[in-house]
């Protein structure tokens, strides 16, 4: 049977909320630690095992870590970033591996790739598409490769904490490579599975090795859809759920899911669609990300990935 994984957030940080979503049929949760520590998430934890007593149901629990993934600093506020308008790249409060990279020409993708900024300098871009930048999200250097280590000093002390917390699975940000997976291997508490997350094209080149540190892969749309055209991310999650098949290793399908639904009580037509694929190619796992986290109708967006999961594997 295919794991149904939502995330844990503001949205469903009630346990009557996250109750009612186990008794629909999701089966496991992800608690994204890039912006928190375990220590700090612990009133999400708690309510989980709530709904989880009074439910009957047993769901997983998995950390997402902060690993080597590029994020803009904190700021006092939201920066609105206007269309067109300039912006000193120092703003952005980059780490200086990253800050080192730029130079004219440069793209700087954030938030997923909701934002885009182009450099004219090294000290200044123009933003390309705009909106509202919030603190710690995501910045990617299309083109570029940094060095950064597989572990922060945060995850290090979330993993010390993991079992205290039920956690069950880690997932492991922009794997490059199997070196990444022995480095986490070796501070993961036994027992623990570990996903390792392929978001990046240094991550797709090494995915043969990949495959055999991990014990099962998540095709993250996100990040893996600024490393490549978008009109070329449908055929890679082909490629790479082909490649988990042969080698007998289980998959997640994550990203965008639902995406329509953070607003919507009802997901769109493409989106059903696009589970039912997953499915069909084999994935052992879907996940909805800010869908639950923060959307307006987490309970609804469970509804309706249980349902087309079950009758997607009826096929």
């Amino acid at each position: 049977m295919i794991d149904i994984f939502g995330t844990l957030g503001p949205a469903c940080a009630k346990a009557e909320t996250l109750e009612e979503m186990l008794r629909l049929g999701m089966t496991g949760v992800r608690l994204n630690l890039s912006h928190m520590t375990l220590p700090e998430a612990a009133p999400l934890a708690e309510a989980l095992h709530r709904a989880a007593q009074r439910s009957g149901v047993q769901p997983k629990l998995l950390i997402d870590m902060q690993g080597p993934e590029l994020r803009v600093g904190r700021f006092p506020e939201p920066l609105k970033l206007p269309e067109g308008g300039r912006i000193a790249v120092e703003t952005l409060r980059l780490p200086k591996a990253a800050a080192e990279l730029l130079c004219p020409g440069q793209e700087i993708l954030l938030d997923d790739g909701k934002l885009l900024l182009a450099c004219e300098t090294a000290e200044t871009a123009r933003v390309e598409r705009g909106g509202t930048l919030y603190s710690r999200k995501s910045a990617a250097l299309p083109g570029r490769e940094l060095s950064l280590p597989a572990l922060t000093e945060a995850d290090r002390a979330n993993l010390a904490l993991a079992k205290e917390y039920g956690v069950t699975g880690v997932m492991q940000p922009f794997v490059r490579s199997r070196a990444d997976l022995e480095d986490v291997r070796a501070a993961l508490p036994a027992g623990l599975r570990l996903y390792a997350k392929i978001e990046n094209l240094a991550g797709v080149s090494r995915l043969e090795e990949i495959l055999e540190g991990a014990d099962e892969i998540v095709i993250a749309r996100g990040d893996l859809g600024n490393a490549v055209p978008l009109w070329e991310l449908p055929m890679l999650q082909k490629r790479i759920s082909a490649l988990c098949r042969r080698r007998g290793v289980p998959f997640m399908v994550v990203t965008q899911m639902l995406a329509s639904m953070e607003h919507s009580p009802v997901p769109t037509r493409a989106e059903v669609s696009d589970i039912c694929n997953a499915v069909l190619d084999g994935a052992s796992s879907v996940m909805v990300t800010g869908e639950t986290a923060v959307g307006d109708h987490p309970v609804e967006v469970i509804r309706y990935l249980v349902n087309t999961v079950r009758a997607s594997e009826r096929i």
